[in-house]
């Protein structure tokens, strides 16, 4: 397991046996195969990126070509075990809207993102001018596909605005978990999420 990426590691962690997972913007599949592998789980995504796509089919996957923007209307509520939204938080223009539909049709929901508050950013704004471009946001202004940047603070602050539970919380640096000030040290997090039982 240790060649496998940590926010890998992590989820497939928390990813219970035989549990039925839906992956939105799946990328080529890798997190799917291996929940498929390690923890003979029932997988589905959802990739709008047409090669993207067909990485996920050659490696056996059931993937629908979409856009996770435009709603999850098909699915019934809590129709999976878990809702995975890893790494692209930051793509996304309706954010709060996805949130929403995937606390609707997951019993739990899996948010990763990179943090933009991590102190490297920090300094190269603050002695550079510069938009970072670090580990964990790696492209130059011009070609990301980032349109937002979070950061911890703000997700936890978004969640305990929009009465979102937080049931588990992980701070991700270069090779382990961050304990302390991961606002400032975390290059990434991961959150299990649900909904506040009213």
């Amino acid at each position: 397991m240790s060649s496998m990426k940590l926010d890998h590691q992590i989820i497939t962690r928390i990813i219970t046996e035989k549990a039925h997972v839906l992956d939105l913007g799946c990328g080529n599949g890798e997190l799917l195969s291996l929940l498929t592998e390690k923890k003979n789980a029932r997988v589905q995504g959802i990739e709008l990126d047409d090669e993207e796509m067909h990485k996920c089919v050659e490696r056996g996957l059931t993937v629908l070509q979409g856009d996770i923007e435009s709603g999850l209307s098909d699915y019934p509520d809590q129709a999976f075990d878990f809702v995975i939204l890893n790494q692209i938080m930051q793509e996304l223009k309706k954010a709060d809207f996805v949130i929403q539909d995937s606390l609707r049709v997951g019993k739990r929901v899996i948010v990763g993102f990179p943090n933009f508050a991590h102190i490297r950013a920090r300094l190269t704004l603050l002695f550079h001018g510069k938009t970072p471009v670090i580990d964990s946001l790696p492209y130059y202004w011009f070609e990301t596909p980032n349109i937002r940047f979070l950061t911890i603070r703000d997700f936890i602050d978004y969640c305990r605005g929009k009465n979102i539970h937080i049931e588990q919380q992980y701070f991700l640096g270069k090779t382990g978990q961050i304990k302390f000030l991961p606002n400032l040290l975390a290059l990434n997090a991961l959150f299990v999420i649900t909904k506040q039982k009213q």
